[in-house]
């Protein structure tokens, strides 16, 4: 596979790839050749490239993409059009139509995209979704969700993007949350939204560009309510710009009582559970998966998990058909929020099959 985009995020795909005996990292690119340059020496790269050499490499089967949003789909659909598979960092697109494109591209060419978030792959979900395969908890009749901190300017090195049409906390860091809810709850049926900027500016505080100050072009502040196919109803708050909280990630409310469900932004545990005898206390119910129990970063499993698939001609877990439907469920959350009406969702995707307990996807401890 080839590696394009070598920000931030690249560190953590890459000591992941690298680990696992099923895929092979042979080239990377990044519009900065010297951000390349330093992620090839780092991680042992053979190729440095230009993205166009990168895709034109008859080596490379895979493209997986780790640019910034508003390029995602460009990159995409260029992958697609050389004849590569594709894994796509979130959001798969910033619009409904290059979402569609990009599966319309890969279907006419027989080929297979992937996207993140792959955390759902995680020993923490792995174990909420088993849990809820095999009745444990009862029928799941809601949820509720909470992702609210202080913005990624006070970690990230070149954090502007994220405050421009195709970031914000909902399409940002919404995706781990409402792909989590998919993979317990099942498709979505319908969403209302508000949302809103909290700050019109924001400044950097840290790495190269600490001290700039930059405008804010999209919602920082977004609450959202779900219906789900089954029926099920949810409430997803999401926010860059506070801190402090003291909310839960995510909980599922059930008939035989409460699951909390670990960060959707982390890999691991812990699961907890709260019977609805109304005396009970929260339990830690072990996590049922090797891989992932640690509080390592271990993006790169939907990568590692797409490779055996194709190989065995699947489709992936962490597949395009979910990836789109969760922009869509997004996208249709703004949406809803500007015309103040409640949004049907069109798409649909299934719902993916939680992984056996021998998967082996990470070959490092």
């Amino acid at each position: 596979m080839g590696i394009v985009g070598c920000g931030t995020v690249s560190e953590a795909y890459l000591t992941n790839l690298n680990a696992s005996p099923q895929v092979e990292v042979v080239a990377c690119a990044d519009q900065v050749l010297a951000t390349a340059e330093k992620r090839a020496a780092q991680f042992g790269v053979p190729r440095v490239c230009t993205t166009d050499e990168l895709l034109a490499d008859p080596r490379v089967e895979l493209v997986v993409n780790l640019t910034i949003p508003s390029a995602h789909a460009e990159i995409n659909l260029a992958a697609l059009a050389a004849g590569k598979h594709v894994y796509s960092e979130k959001p798969l697109a910033i619009t409904r139509e290059l979402g569609r494109a990009i599966l319309d591209a890969a279907t006419a060419g027989g080929l297979c995209v992937g996207g993140a978030p792959d955390t759902f792959l995680g020993a923490g979900i792995q174990t909420c979704l088993r849990l809820m395969e095999q009745g444990e908890v009862g029928t799941a009749l809601a949820a509720s969700g909470f992702m609210l901190n202080r913005g990624p300017e006070s970690w990230h090195l070149n954090p502007a993007f994220f405050y421009q049409p195709g970031g914000g906390p909902l399409l940002d860091v919404g995706p781990y949350y409402v792909t989590t809810m998919v993979c317990l709850l099942g498709p979505v049926r319908r969403v209302t939204g508000m949302s809103r900027i909290l700050f019109p500016e924001r400044t950097a505080v840290s790495g190269p560009r600490a001290g700039e100050t930059f405008k804010v072009s999209t919602d920082t502040f977004v609450a959202a309510l779900i219906e789900f196919e089954s029926g099920a109803q949810a409430t997803l708050v999401t926010s860059f710009g506070i801190a402090g909280h003291d909310l839960p990630n995510l909980q599922v409310y059930c008939t035989k009582g409460i699951l909390g469900v670990p960060d959707p932004n982390t890999f691991g545990g812990p699961v907890r559970f709260r019977a609805s005898d109304g005396e009970s206390a929260w339990r830690e119910v072990p996590l049922q998966h090797g891989h992932g129990a640690s509080a390592k970063n271990l993006r790169g499993l939907g990568v590692i998990e797409m490779a055996g698939a194709l190989r065995q001609g699947e489709q992936p877990r962490a597949s395009g058909e979910l990836a789109y439907h969760v922009l869509d469920v997004l996208l249709s959350i703004l949406e809803s929020s500007a015309t103040g009406r409640h949004i049907q969702v069109t798409s649909t995707c299934a719902r993916p099959s939680f992984l056996p307990r021998s998967a082996g996807l990470v070959a490092a401890p």
